[in-house]
């Protein structure tokens, strides 16, 4: 379990680093190249105290090149200077400890005391930044941490890699672990299975498919639980997995894992990853999957992957064995792991959506020899599993060649919820999906039954090819909206009512044709909390010479207009004339006698998930024109269309007022010029103390356990449920605990109960001339706010200390005017709660209303 004080030691490490290596995938690197050494000292030393010698930093003798066979010429290669005592000793300046540590990280590979694994791991390794200081602080931060144990030096690994995930690019670094757990359940690995990743990055899908594995064969495990069951318990329900596996059957399934990775970056990270978790000879080649030919005669039983989605500018040139001719990765990687199964092999890949239901030829060929010999499921992801470095959508393909055989449809599941919310921080949710879709694919597998759920369907393989695409998205061949509705259902492509019309965009190097006086509508124009946006007006503007260039064209007020590229299905009505960017198609009502235009936008938000369903393209998905007009939406009569418009503006301006209740609201306290002024510290102190031994029961509250600026509990778990290690901050009785760092300084929260918290937080009470509650909604405050800016803009490390805390001057009524503040506050807050229940029930009233329309 990862400790807090290694997680600020990281964290400080890249504190540090960021100024000279800004990428975070440098910084890792450095890193773990700098835990590693240390590591191998901690080794050394833990030898010499045990009676035993030094390995990895002693002396060894290389030929002498001019008496290359006179042994007792061999030169001494005085490796045992760059031991860590050596390195970081108090006489040894900046300087000298730059040019000590660049000599042996980049010698490390040829000493031959050293062993094989972590040669490779120092392979190519070098220093790429020459600051002597930087290089000294570092080092001395990389000397706290003291692991003669892997398994602890894992730990810190798997931080690091989290970072590098939580900041890297979706198409080279980190798959999410529980999308990784998700995939090998759904593949279910055994111990004799061969398994190989044909990219396999920081080694995550080896990893979790080696520990799926090991909970097969646990005593403990009575409920069986696969991988992704497992790793969803914060705290492990039981551990020593695999302790029913022979030493014998543990060093064999330890031998089937192999990996190749381009990158001799990823080849270094995997190797260090897969030695913490006991692989001490990993499998793990610098190699390039789709040009070298060397290992093209491998075959395995089980491929897991997420290849890299990008190719490079004029594509990739492979060699002549593939069976389908391209240039683009995605393909190529598809065919490899598809050519490289054993006969009853099977296989889970991450793809673009380019694979699913792009039309070149390469991509219908391969979709054709997929359906035909080894396909059986498909598992469409949300766009957003990839955030915040990347929204591309993305699927899961799913091969059993002996099932293949064996089934004549295709299972399609459409995953809506991974566990997540799709915003940036990805925060966690309940409703998950993921478990019921193990469920399926292994009943289909099992007994080729399967019953229609929400969530998936069979498609037959002939379905499929009926036209020659293979398309492989599964909801174009079932239909979402079973609708029985009582109403006509008009196409879009009626020219008696409608009339579709796209947009167009303007040279952005033609200066003429921008700031101009026409409205031009982009994304921004329609943001994401609004239902339905109403365009007055628009952050950009082009000329009439930028109208005539483009392929934009003039909307008439009160059209439709919706987003159908990247981003589908934003919906918006303008009130004045304007045009809009490629990016929309746009509905310009001909017949105000047959439609209400708000009632249309109405009817549109409920073909969101139909459009995106529809969309195609790689890099940006896109609904065309064409698609577009077959979209079918339920036209009453005007007046039934106007009654239900009106019945639902009602519930709209409900749901404005409230929400205009809720982001302006703030605590706020009117200050009385007459009263006394007195510094924080005065009134109020520190009610806790550090503590290292913890009680596992009660409560901890980390940053993360409060909502910012509002002094919301948003959870309250105890310390064994979330892990935590000291020192921490333990309070009892009624305190404010304040957050002390940046970006958190907004959250407060009042407790009356025994816990513990951060370190990072402040456990505070007041004497008996402030009440607490009045210090609680006054730290709320922008008056309290505005007083501490001074303090963190200034300052190196983004963190208020107490001396500065205390320092902060409060207005002090006496105390029967704070308590009437307070009670005053709590009102307010009773009615701005109120209004967020209205907002979720008028947002609910709104989609019963738009549903029964459709009949449903």
């Amino acid at each position: 379990m990862l400790d807090t004080q290694t997680k600020r030691r990281i964290d400080d490490c890249r504190d540090i680093l960021v100024g000279k290596l800004p990428d975070p995938k440098a910084q890792i690197e450095q890193i773990t190249i700098g835990l590693i050494y240390k590591f191998m000292d901690d080794m050394d030393k833990e030898a010499v105290e045990l009676g035993g010698d030094a390995k990895f930093f002693s002396d060894y003798k290389i030929p002498d090149p001019e008496f290359p066979n006179d042994r007792n010429k061999d030169k001494l290669i005085e490796f045992s200077k760059y031991a860590w005592g050596h390195l970081m000793h108090p006489k040894v300046t900046a300087s000298e400890m730059l040019t000590l540590y660049s000599e042996a990280i980049a010698g490390m590979e040829k000493n031959p005391n050293i062993p094989q694994l972590f040669r490779d791991i120092f392979n190519n390794a070098y220093l790429p930044y020459r600051d002597p200081e930087t290089l000294k602080l570092f080092l001395k931060t990389i000397g706290e941490f003291e692991y003669s144990h892997s398994e602890k030096l894992g730990d810190a690994f798997e931080y690091l890699l989290s970072v590098m995930g939580s900041q890297g690019d979706a198409g080279q670094f980190r798959t999410p672990r529980h999308i990784i757990d998700f995939l090998v359940a759904i593949i279910d690995p055994d111990k004799g299975d061969t398994i190989m990743d044909p990219a396999c990055g920081t080694a995550g899908f080896l990893i979790s498919a080696y520990k799926h594995i090991l909970l097969k064969y646990s005593k403990d495990n009575k409920e069986k639980l696969n991988i992704y069951e497992y790793n969803k318990f914060d705290r492990k329900p039981f551990n020593n997995l695999g302790d029913q596996l022979t030493p014998d059957e543990r060093k064999k399934l330890i031998q089937n894992f192999v990996g190749y990775d381009i990158s001799p970056d990823m080849v270094r990270l995997s190797l260090v990853n897969l030695y913490l978790h006991g692989f001490n000879t990993p499998n793990i080649h610098e190699y390039d999957t789709l040009s070298s030919e060397e290992r093209w005669n491998e075959s395995f039983d089980v491929v897991l992957a997420n290849p890299p989605f990008m190719s490079p500018k004029g594509g990739i040139r492979p060699h002549k064995k593939f069976t389908i001719t391209s240039n683009r990765s995605e393909v190529l990687f598809v065919d490899y792991i598809a050519e490289h199964l054993n006969p009853n092999g099977r296989a889970g890949i991450i793809v673009p959506e380019g694979i699913i239901f792009q039309s070149g030829t390469a991509y219908k060929e391969l979709r054709k020899m997929l359906v035909e010999n080894h396909l059986f499921a498909v598992v469409s992801l949300p766009a957003g599993v990839f955030n915040p470095y990347s929204g591309v959508k993305t699927s899961i393909l799913i091969m059993d060649k002996e099932v293949a055989k064996k089934r004549e449809e295709i299972l399609f599941i459409k995953i809506n919820n991974d566990g997540y919310n799709l915003g940036s921080q990805r925060t966690a949710v309940k409703g998950s999906q993921l478990e019921e879709a193990i469920k399926l694919a292994h009943k289909f597998v099992e007994t080729g039954e399967f019953e229609e759920t929400t969530i998936g369907h069979l498609v037959p393989k002939t379905e499929i090819a009926k036209n020659g695409d293979f398309n492989l998205g599964g909801e174009r061949y079932k239909s979402i909206l079973n609708t029985v509705s009582n109403f006509e259902m008009v196409e879009l492509s009626n020219e008696d009512i409608f009339k579709v019309v796209s947009g167009g965009t303007p040279s952005s190097g033609i200066d003429e044709y921008w700031n101009g006086d026409n409205n031009w509508a982009t994304l921004v124009d329609l943001p994401q909390s609004n239902f339905i946006s109403s365009i007055e007006s628009t952050e950009r503007k082009i000329t009439e010479e930028g109208l005539k260039s483009s392929s934009a064209k003039i909307l008439p007020p009160n059209s439709i207009i919706v987003s159908t590229r990247a981003t589908i299905g934003r919906i918006a009505i303008n009130k004045v004339e304007c045009s809009t960017n490629q990016g929309f198609k746009n509905i310009i009502i001909t017949n105000f006698n047959k439609a209400n235009t708000y009632f249309v936008a109405l009817m549109m938000t409920r073909l969101i998930d139909k459009m995106n369903s529809m969309a195609t393209g790689g890099t940006f998905k896109e609904l065309s024109t064409s698609n577009f007009k077959t979209l079918e939406i339920p036209l009453p009569p005007l007046s039934i269309q106007e009654e239900i418009v009106a019945e639902i503006e009602g519930f709209q301006k409900i749901i404005d007022g409230a929400k205009a209740v809720v982001a302006n609201y703030k605590p706020k306290i009117d200050i009385d010029p007459d009263w006394e002024m007195v510094e924080l510290g005065k009134a109020c102190s520190i009610n806790g103390e550090l503590v290292r031994e913890l009680d596992a029961q009660l409560a901890y509250i980390g940053a993360d356990s409060i909502e910012s600026n509002t002094g919301i509990l948003l959870k309250k778990e105890n310390c064994e449920v979330q892990g935590v290690n000291g020192p921490v901050y333990k309070f009892s009785g009624t305190n404010i605990l304040y957050s002390k760092i940046r970006p958190y300084l907004n959250k407060v929260i009042f407790t009356d109960f025994e816990g513990y918290c951060s370190s990072d937080m402040y456990p505070i009470v007041t004497n008996e001339k402030l009440d607490l509650k009045y210090l609680f909604y006054f730290l709320l405050s922008d008056n309290f706010n505005n007083a501490i800016k001074g303090f963190y803009e200034r300052a190196s490390i983004p963190k208020i200390n107490r001396k500065q805390l205390f320092s902060v001057n409060i207005p002090l009524p006496d105390i029967e005017t704070q308590r009437q503040i307070v009670a005053k506050i709590e009102k307010e807050q009773e009615l701005v709660n109120a209004n967020k229940q209205l907002i979720e029930i008028f947002e609910q009233k709104i989609k019963d209303r738009i549903t029964k329309v459709w009949g449903e």
